[in-house]
């Protein structure tokens, strides 16, 4: 099982691209409050198109409640991968074949330390850019290491 974990996503349209990528490969999304935007915005619905439907969602109130119900499904702090510019490992140097979440900080500011230190800074991972680069668009960096989760996962169905 994958999960995906936006904390405090802050574009519609990302959120909307993720919701139509979880649908598409049977990822699990939660969603942590507060969002930069109403559920019901225009961009979220356009970018997510019909996909909003398919996709699996649960929305949080905060960080802890969404930790604990991973907890309960086998997803321990040692399976969950916070996606920042500050790590050393990589997609593709991580073992992501076993259940996982995948955890992605809002767009303008990234992950806070405060909550990557929850985390085993080996599971920090980056994703290898141009030295000129400061970063990915969330959804786009959210697609690469969503499916080389899957691909080490053998493309097993999720759902």
């Amino acid at each position: 099982m994958i999960h995906v974990v936006l904390y405090e996503p802050e574009i519609p349209s990302n959120t909307g691209n993720i919701i139509r990528l979880c649908a598409n490969t049977g990822a699990q999304l939660h969603v942590i409050r507060p969002l930069g935007f109403e559920l019901d915005d225009k961009k979220l619905k356009r970018a997510g198109l019909d996909y909003h439907e398919w996709a699996r969602m649960q929305i949080w109130d905060n960080l802890t409640a969404c930790l604990e119900n991973l907890a309960t499904q086998g997803v321990g702090l040692d399976a969950i991968y916070p996606l920042t510019t500050k790590g050393h490992a990589t997609p593709h140097t991580s073992d992501l074949n076993r259940p996982v979440a995948l955890l992605m900080g809002p767009e303008t500011r990234g992950l806070p330390e405060v909550v990557r230190m929850l985390f085993p800074e080996q599971h920090w991972v980056r994703l290898p850019m141009a030295e000129t680069s400061r970063s990915l668009n969330l959804s786009n960096a959210t697609a690469v290491i969503v499916y080389e989760a899957w691909r080490q996962q053998g493309f097993k169905a999720l759902i």
